[in-house]
């Protein structure tokens, strides 16, 4: 059974290729979801597969990319399907 688990990161993560960096982290766990700019500077992400997984994503996403400076990581409850793929947007 799939978890699906939301996340806003929020610090120095536009411009610095944290969209990307996140679709590769979340192929390579075997993660549906979607990684996108938010107007307001943070990025959100929607991670959906198996709990260890998303829990590995999750560990990844409070330091992601080398040139990122994340300073906080939020969740919250997402409603629905799980996509497939993982996409940037």
């Amino acid at each position: 059974m799939a978890e699906c688990r939301g996340y806003r990161i929020f610090g120095r993560v536009q411009g610095v290729w944290f969209r990307e960096s996140t679709r590769q982290q979340a192929l390579r766990l075997g993660i549906c979801g979607h990684a996108i700019n938010c107007p307001d500077g943070s990025v959100e992400v929607l991670a959906c597969g198996a709990e260890a997984s998303v829990s590995e994503l999750l560990e990844w996403l409070h330091h992601g990319p080398e040139t990122a400076r994340v300073e906080r990581v939020e969740e919250f409850p997402v409603p629905g399907e799980c996509p497939d793929g993982f996409v940037t947007g």
